[in-house]
């Protein structure tokens, strides 16, 4: 989805921002004994490590409470919204405590959901799929600080010298440089994940190694380096790494996978007030979008999480390897103000530090075309929640963690996330266009014969735009499958054209302007690539 600008912010207003670690000698944890209780850092007299220590205790019981309150945040959320349904799981002390399902898996039916329900966890992936990078790296198969060109010869960026120095970790948050979001609207015209990757090298670039965007074909080539040194595909190695080892028997990095499942949530996406079965494929981009899986079993997931790598007295993912993935490695959100905590992001984690003095781990995950997910960790608690849902993002899930994680550290909720959130994601879900919302001129200047702009138009990112009469009105061909859009005359050489896919919300309006041999595409022309020549 797109506009995950707007979400990152939120995110740190809600978490609190992230935690900055200056001034300070070579010391390590190791360097300090560990209380016996972090909860209660000065029960003990043992020495403890500053930077461990929360600055609001957690009463024993208050995480108690806080389950106890779920269902009837959850109930109160499907209300309000609508929401088609919704699955949440909550993990503390090594076990899942609460694990329900609400609602239903497809509108118009009685099916419905529980703790066990197959969705689709959108971004969720990406923390998702750390671990499995995670894994290989304490496997010594690859490292967080490998060159993705020494696994992957063929891959390439604009600058040779980023080619040559950009690592799996510098893809893996964000910092490589490249446009945010890059590729994605190369996916909604149908080109495959290699495809994608492979116009990657046509990408304008910001400054290496300082510059955060969101991408997830970005993070999807880092994925693929490491899968390629693993001598696999990334959904098998997913399979072999993480979710058999922790017997996480509905997860799966493969759509088809999902496709067949028969306690599947169905994707809904949002047209006009109401939900609408819809239906998203992310198998181009699955390392950072494509996983599908369960409360049930993403509660083992944060179990491992929670307990730097193990699950059940077995080491999955190596304790030194996890590290760097929930630690900061790049600002995501600079501070506005003085007294502002900025967002931090590590390699596929958000990481933060909450109002209470207490790291966060999370993500959210995000389809226009029918999900939205969010997880949050809180460490020091030992406790950590899911939110599924199947339903076009609107906030809910943040809301519920956001929720629950105040009232998991204050007794109380504090903030009024639910108007935050609704507004923050009502605006992500405004179409685009310059044309939106105005009306057609009422004496505009005539066309030219339609057959004076028929013809292919070539563009080496985009690939060519045919331009055919349909009658007495003009058609645009995109992509690799020939998509088909109507053009409308606006005025002069100006037409338009209207998209609705997975980064363009309903209502979405495109200019389509012909000069000369030349005609420009604004809904395409983000980082000045959409002009198409004849």
């Amino acid at each position: 989805m797109r506009r995950h600008r707007s979400l990152a912010t939120l995110l740190t207003l809600v978490l609190g921002g992230s935690l900055v670690a200056g001034c300070t000698s070579d010391t390590s944890d190791a360097s300090f004994a560990r209380t016996s209780d972090v909860n209660s850092p000065m029960a003990s007299t043992d020495l403890v490590n500053p930077a461990t220590v929360a600055g609001v205790d957690i009463p024993q019981g208050q995480i108690d409470d806080a389950v106890g309150r779920l269902d009837e945040l959850a109930r109160e959320l499907m209300d309000s919204s609508g929401l088609p349904g919704m699955a949440v799981a909550v993990v503390h002390d090594g076990q899942t405590v609460y694990a329900k399902g609400f609602g239903v898996r497809e509108v118009g039916t009685d099916q419905k959901v529980d703790a066990d329900t197959v969705f689709q966890l959108a971004s969720l992936s990406k923390p998702v799929g750390a671990t499995v990078v995670a894994r290989q790296v304490g496997a010594g198969i690859i490292d967080w600080d490998t060159p993705v060109s020494s696994a992957l010869p063929d891959f390439s960026l604009a600058d040779p010298w980023v080619t040559e120095h950009v690592t799996v970790g510098d893809l893996y948050s964000h910092r490589s440089g490249l446009p945010d979001h890059v590729g994605d609207k190369l996916e909604d015209l149908g080109y495959n994940r290699q495809q994608i990757l492979d116009k990657l090298r046509l990408e304008p670039l910001s400054p290496f190694r300082i510059s955060y965007a969101y991408t997830n074909f970005g993070l999807t080539a880092a994925a693929e380096a490491v899968a390629a040194a693993s001598g696999t595909d990334w959904a098998t190695l997913s399979e072999q790494a993480i979710y058999q080892p922790l017997g996480m028997t509905s997860t799966s990095s493969r759509y088809a996978d999902y496709q067949v499942e028969d306690d599947r949530a169905t994707a809904h996406q949002l047209i006009n007030g109401i939900y609408v079965p819809a239906e998203r494929d992310p198998d181009a981009q699955s390392p950072a979008g494509g996983v599908s899986s369960s409360a049930n079993d993403i509660s083992k997931w944060m179990a491992m999480l929670l307990a730097d790598g193990s699950f059940d007295d077995r080491q999955i993912v190596d304790q030194d390897a996890l590290l760097p993935a929930v630690s900061p490695q790049v600002v995501s959100v600079p501070p506005r103000s003085p007294d502002a905590r900025p967002g931090m992001y590590g390699y596929g984690f958000n990481v933060s530090t909450t109002p209470a003095g207490r790291v966060s781990l999370s993500h959210s995950g995000a389809f226009q075309l029918g999900v939205a997910a969010n997880f949050v960790a809180i460490p020091s608690a030992d406790v950590a929640i899911v939110a599924l849902t199947n339903g076009t993002p609107v906030g809910i899930p943040e809301t519920l963690t956001a929720e629950f994680a105040d009232l998991v550290q204050f007794g109380a909720i504090r903030e009024d996330w639910r108007s935050l959130y609704a507004e923050a994601f009502a605006s992500m879900r405004a179409p685009e266009g310059s044309l939106v919302a105005r009306d057609a001129p009422t004496n505009p200047a005539p066309a030219q014969p339609l057959h004076t702009y028929t013809g292919v138009y070539d563009n080496d990112y985009w690939g060519p735009a045919v331009i055919s009469e349909d009658g007495d009105a003009l058609s645009l061909q995109l992509g690799p499958a020939g998509q088909s859009f109507p053009l409308t005359h606006w005025s002069g050489d100006e037409f338009t054209f209207m998209l609705s896919n997975e980064n363009a919300p309903p209502g979405t309006i495109s200019k389509a302007t012909f000069a000369g041999d030349g005609i420009t595409l604004e809904y395409y022309n983000t980082h000045g690539q959409g002009t198409f020549v004849r």
